[in-house]
């Protein structure tokens, strides 16, 4: 008999496990469960790190230390040439110009621009960070650089 030949009768689909149906079935009086315990009875589960009895590797390892990973600041990289590419003289560098660009996206707290790449447009940059570089650049090709918030921004 070939695999395209079998049909429904000759046991293409397999029956379930009727358990609990009489000795005849093979699956009667305890149903497959064994006797007594925790595990005959219904509705018992049993804990997904339980290793029979002894102690659990997790509560063998001490709880140690702290960090500040949750409280990090997490911000969208631009580096100029990317800048360059994209926007034209004059243009307003934000957030929202960022993203409609297609240079940030996802969840951060704010962007950053770095200075890698070269770049040859005033552009006005309204960003929440800026590395050194990256601002002497940008306001030798004449634009601007503006952090909000910030007393020092120029």
């Amino acid at each position: 008999m070939l695999s395209h030949e079998i049909t429904s009768v000759v046991g293409k689909h397999k029956a379930r496990k009727r358990v609990g149906r009489g000795r005849g079935s093979g699956l009667g009086k305890t149903a497959g469960r064994g006797s007594k315990g925790a595990l005959s009875r219904s509705g018992a589960k049993r804990f997904s790190l339980y290793q029979g009895g002894q102690i659990p590797l997790f509560r063998h390892l001490p709880k140690r230390g702290f960090n500040n990973a949750a409280f990090k600041t997490v911000y969208g990289v631009v580096n100029l040439d990317s800048l360059e590419k994209t926007f034209s003289a004059g243009d307003a560098v934000t957030e929202d110009s960022l993203r409609k660009a297609g240079l940030v996206n996802g969840r951060f707290d704010g962007v950053k621009i770095l200075g890698r790449g070269e770049i040859t447009k005033a552009l006005n940059v309204l960003v929440d960070e800026i590395s050194a570089s990256a601002r002497e650049k940008i306001e030798k090709a004449g634009g601007t650089v503006e952090i909000p918030g910030s007393e020092a921004a120029k």
